[in-house]
């Protein structure tokens, strides 16, 4: 278990979100560790040997949640939010303060453990124009529903990605995004330590702004599942969502962090207990219960 080892932080929907997002964030205003502070942000930078890659200042995968218990309109809106986020005002700030002012990116869809679809294959960013054309991309892709949920195939289905990228990031990050815990493929804390040890950093979108449906395998507290169970590397963060209005802003404070390379200062939740506070083998147990082995 990660969380006596790496910290995470959790960034709380609402005032927190609209500060974050705000001129002081940008310019490394008070309350957040700056990419090339002595802090946490700066812990672990991977950069490789590929002598025709693409120096960038993070590649960073996008990793959707689409299975059964998002309805279609969430799923719409969680693919707008995203396509919003990168041609925001915000978001081209942050990319602009960056070394070399360029990222990668690339963005997939998932639900089972060998269920993946890339939408958007790696691209580079590096202002309005490109901006504009990969969220074109995901905007236009066809809209799709699967069955199950394995987080843990996602970040496994991820890591592979970013050895043929073409691009040298300073950082790697998986972002995944998502409304339930895994409940199929490998245990998550599984994936989650490889990739670690890898170098990535996960982050953490938990969904969580319908009412809970046991029916539907969801659980209480999925963003104490996310901190404790998904996310980890350095710097690694968590933005849950609450409510449908703060859908799209809280994917473009998360967008806007990864690339700005900050992240809160002090995390809210202690970090020094030893075990999480919701199991990580949560959703397997309730499959295993509702459907069986």
């Amino acid at each position: 278990m990660h969380r006596a080892k790496s910290l995470a932080f959790i960034v709380a929907g609402g005032t927190v979100i609209a500060g974050l997002v705000g001129l002081a964030f940008l310019s490394g205003g008070a309350g957040l560790a700056a990419p090339n502070s002595p802090g946490l942000a700066t812990q672990g930078l991977r950069t490789d040997n590929r002598p025709a890659a693409t120096p960038v200042d993070i590649e960073l995968a996008l990793a959707v949640d689409v299975s059964y218990s998002m309805d279609t309109d969430e799923l719409a809106v969680q693919r707008e939010g995203y396509a919003d986020a990168l041609v925001s005002p915000e978001f081209l700030s942050a990319l602009r303060i960056g070394t070399h002012g360029r990222i990668a990116v690339t963005y997939f869809e998932w639900a089972a453990a060998y269920d993946q679809t890339i939408v958007v294959p790696w691209r580079l960013i590096d202002g309005p124009e490109s901006a504009d054309s990969v969220a074109a991309e995901i905007r236009a892709a066809p809209i799709r529903r699967a069955a199950r949920t394995s987080i843990s195939g996602a970040i496994t289905f991820a890591m592979p990605l970013f050895e043929t990228s073409g691009y040298r990031g300073q950082r790697r990050v998986i972002d995944i995004s998502g409304d339930g815990p895994n409940n199929n493929g490998m245990p998550i804390t599984v994936a989650r330590d490889e990739a670690i040890s890898r170098g990535f950093t996960i982050n953490g979108l938990p969904i969580m702004i319908k009412p809970m449906s046991t029916s539907m395998m969801d659980i209480e507290n999925l963003d104490n599942y996310y901190e404790d169970c998904v996310i980890g590397g350095p710097g690694a963060f968590v933005v849950p969502i609450k409510t449908r209005e703060k859908f799209k802003e809280a994917i473009r404070t998360k967008l806007v962090m990864e690339v700005a390379g900050r992240v809160p200062e002090r995390p809210v939740v202690p970090m020094a207990t030893p075990l999480p506070r919701v199991s990580c083998m949560i959703g397997e147990r309730m499959w295993q219960q509702r459907w069986g082995p």
